[in-house]
């Protein structure tokens, strides 16, 4: 593995009976990025990740996680290797500072707990007891004790689940300044727009293999995908045009109605249509 790659996989593979869940992946994920791994149910993304993150043994393949291959991983690598599952557990008796700290003890350089706390939203709910949060409470915490080691590399899993809109941004803020710091993100996720938001490159997995790998303004070819030019007739109908020149098109119809078009928009793809084409559900 090179110096510049947190994460190299090379011709992966894992099967369960006669299905290939992963079937010859390759990867690879360079340090201090955020990168998005994007598939349906069943396509062999959660396989991976957990391969990744050295909770499920390959069958074949080669594969480097800071420098280290998973499936060896002693406690020194663990302890640079932070993690958020879809659910991390429950500690009903415990208030979220005492379990905060809890997990804190068992790096060895650990970040300061009650920043943590307030990092994630929950300084207002640091003295409540764990069953009292609600489910977006809770995966607060679940973040927290993902990050509460100052990972080197953090694996995000759905991370988002339950938060509402204003919650979901402010998380990203989150992720945004972990990234800054030189925290190397790996993240699944159903929300295309959280993709976008935050990944510097894409990973689509379909069939257990990747099947595109781009930044998420260039997935696909959206960049350069015809544009869909709409606008209102003066009778009120609405029509639409795709363009390979959006600009002159806009011309053409702002000198045709002597200035201001009404209703104009102009869209490409969004990722969520990329997306859904490669995966064959568009």
């Amino acid at each position: 593995m090179t110096n510049d790659l947190a994460i190299s996989v090379g011709g992966l593979r894992k099967s369960y009976g006669d299905h290939a869940a992963v079937d010859g992946l390759d990867l690879a994920v360079r340090r201090g990025e955020v990168f998005a791994l994007l598939g349906p149910n069943g396509a062999g993304k959660t396989t991976t990740v957990e391969i990744l993150e050295g909770y499920r043994q390959r069958d074949a393949g080669e594969v480097s996680v800071l420098g280290v291959d998973p499936a060896r991983a002693d406690p020194a690598w663990r302890s640079r290797v932070g993690i958020v599952l879809q659910g991390t557990g429950e500690f009903d008796e415990l208030t979220v500072r005492e379990v905060v700290h809890h997990f804190a003890a068992f790096y060895p350089e650990p970040d300061d707990p009650e920043g943590v706390i307030d990092r994630v939203g929950l300084a207002g709910k640091a003295d409540s007891r764990t069953h009292a949060l609600s489910g977006g409470q809770k995966r607060r915490l679940d973040v927290a004790l993902g990050i509460v080691g100052r990972p080197e590399l953090l694996f995000l899993d759905e991370p988002t689940t339950g938060f509402d809109p204003e919650a979901r941004r402010e998380f990203w803020e989150l992720i945004r300044g972990l990234a800054a710091a030189g925290t190397t993100i790996v993240l699944t996720t159903h929300y295309l727009e959280e993709a976008e938001a935050l990944a510097d490159r894409v990973g689509v997995i379909a069939g257990g293999r990747l099947v595109a790998l781009d930044t998420p303004g260039r997935l696909g070819n959206r960049e350069t995908a015809l544009a869909t030019v709409a606008w209102r007739t003066p009778e009120g109908a609405v029509e639409k045009a795709e363009t390979a020149t959006p600009t002159s098109f806009v011309a053409d119809l702002a000198a045709r109605f002597g200035g201001e078009v009404p209703g104009l928009t102009v869209s490409r793809p969004t990722l969520e249509d990329i997306y859904l084409t490669m995966i064959g559900q568009r």
